[in-house]
């Protein structure tokens, strides 16, 4: 696997997310974990969803660090 730190959001409260990396095949984000109830009801029903897969997780990731994804993919 070839791990390729991306960036940081320097806008980040305490420094520490949201990040972006590239592991060759795939984008890995870290974000704000999506956990309440109401809103993880709303995102999976607009998805046609029941629930989240167990290996899986709802995200929250600023629309700010969509720049990194242009810059990775290349």
């Amino acid at each position: 696997m070839a791990l390729r730190f991306i960036g940081k959001d320097p806008d980040s409260p305490s420094g520490d997310s949201p990040s972006v990396w590239d592991d060759g095949d795939d984008f890995v984000i870290q974000g704000w974990k999506v956990s309440d109830p109401g809103e993880v009801s709303e995102l999976l029903r607009t998805a046609g969803q029941n629930a989240v897969p167990g290996h899986e997780a709802l995200i929250r990731f600023p629309k700010r660090l969509m720049y990194f994804f242009a810059e990775g993919s290349g």
